[in-house]
């Protein structure tokens, strides 16, 4: 696919080292040359030095021949008119990021879709959904749905006490057999591996598991974890994650607000109805302590500063706080913030992946998920009539080494995939991926039509 990628922020980036390394033809604009250089160095890929909202630039760009164009500039305004100029010279498809709330309305979504613009995403918004989503399944690192709960994609760190240390899949899935789940990663030690018959768990594993509603709770007590309520919150920063992360859990918890800038506190205060905003420094221990971070439930650090973050979450941890979630977009430091006990990371760099990467697969993907804890992706297809993946049972299909099919909802039930199961056109099918298999899965999911 050749894809067009227009500024010079964290995001722009990322997404032009991911997309170059799945076989795209991508082009990167920035106005910025020593960021192109950069990215030159160690990527394949081709950089102009310019505005994308000049006309000029784009034709030199060939935004006409273009299949997708994503504007990720850090300013929002530039992302449309990017998007906008770009669909009017020829692009395919022009997705355009956001970080202002009020460009997200409904209203505001008709009228750029009748501009040209195809998508709006905010990595601010989808990271403050995970959040919301994250405090309703409290045992839960990470957690992501399909299709309406029909299935769910949970990460779960391995406890010492946890029954299925020491066992393999088999041994389990032999002793366990009515439960409905099944594990599709296992992450230890910085290694990613894809489960067989004969792989162990570990104390400390982090597994990735597809699991039906009713699995979950069989789940976490084999994963030696425990759902909790969740009363109190407290979020650190009143960014655009956090503002509107308070705008969510207020509606279900009671909330308290810490921003370190006194005119946006007092800006929050308004426009926020029953979150309580305190103006201070989240660093100082006898802040905390007298905003009582002890009796929370749970603590959301989501500043513009990743050590900040990860330091706050450590803090609440003393105080004995039971879920921590940390924004953390320096993606070196996730790792590092897992191991010293931080329940979830949030990156919004890897948000945005999740919701793009869709849009540059041949076949249909309903919904991806990019992982925080591990490079690998989770992809819901949709089957198709005379696909490859319909041609054979699981167990006999020359599916992708680096990849593992968790699930299958058909007729609206949710199924665990099982070796001897035949997908059919029409089902909606859970796969997990290490990008080095993306090409290869897309390949089984498109048709020949």
């Amino acid at each position: 696919m050749n894809i067009l990628i227009a500024g010079n922020s964290e995001v722009a980036l990322h997404l032009a080292e991911l997309l170059s390394g799945e076989n795209h033809d991508v082009t990167l604009v920035a106005p910025d040359k020593s960021f192109l250089k950069l990215i030159e160095s160690h990527s394949d890929l081709l950089t102009i030095v310019g505005d994308s909202t000049s006309i000029q630039v784009l034709k030199n760009a060939d935004a006409r021949r273009t299949e997708l164009v994503i504007s990720a500039h850090n300013d929002g305004r530039l992302n449309l008119l990017t998007a906008i100029l770009a669909k009017r010279l020829g692009a395919k498809k022009c997705i355009a990021k956001v970080n202002e709330p009020e460009y997200l309305t409904e209203e505001c979504k008709r009228h750029y879709k009748d501009l040209g613009i195809d998508y709006l995403v905010s990595p601010e918004k989808i990271a403050a959904n995970e959040i919301a989503n994250l405090l309703t399944n409290t045992a839960a690192a990470e957690i992501f749905d399909f299709s309406e709960h029909k299935l769910s994609l949970m990460l779960v760190k391995l406890e010492k006490e946890a029954p299925v240390i020491g066992k393999t899949l088999r041994e389990i899935a032999r002793e366990y057999e009515q439960y409905d789940f099944r594990a599709v990663s296992i992450h230890r030690r910085a290694h990613t591996i894809i489960p067989k018959g004969d792989d162990r768990f570990h104390e400390n594993d982090l597994a990735y598991v597809i699991t039906k509603p009713r699995g979950i709770n069989h789940l976490l007590e084999l994963s030696g974890k425990k759902q909790f309520d969740i009363n109190n919150v407290m979020i650190i920063g009143g960014g655009a994650v956090g503002s509107q992360a308070a705008a969510f859990l207020e509606k279900k918890f009671s909330v308290k607000l810490l921003d370190i800038n006194p005119d946006r506190a007092n800006e929050l205060s308004d426009i926020l109805r029953s979150t309580l905003v305190i103006n201070g420094d989240a660093r100082n221990i006898n802040l905390l302590e007298s905003e009582s971070v002890g009796s929370m439930d749970a603590f959301v650090a989501v500043t513009n500063n990743s050590e900040t973050n990860i330091l706050t979450c450590l803090l609440a941890k003393r105080f004995g706080v039971k879920k921590t979630i940390a924004l953390v977009e320096n993606i070196d430091f996730i790792e590092i913030s897992q191991s010293v006990g931080i329940d979830t990371i949030i990156n919004k760099k890897l948000a945005t992946a999740s919701y793009i990467i869709r849009f540059t697969m041949t076949a249909e993907v309903i919904s991806t998920k990019c992982l925080t804890s591990v490079d690998a992706e989770v992809f819901e297809f949709q089957a198709r009539e005379g696909s490859p993946i319909t041609r054979k049972t699981i167990r006999k299909l020359n599916f992708p080494k680096q990849a593992i099919i968790g699930g299958v909802i058909r007729d609206n039930e949710g199924y665990i995939a099982q070796g001897d199961m035949q997908i059919q056109a029409g089902d909606k099918v859970v796969v997990f991926a290490l990008p080095e298999a993306f090409d290869g899965v897309d390949k089984m999911f498109k048709s020949k039509s």
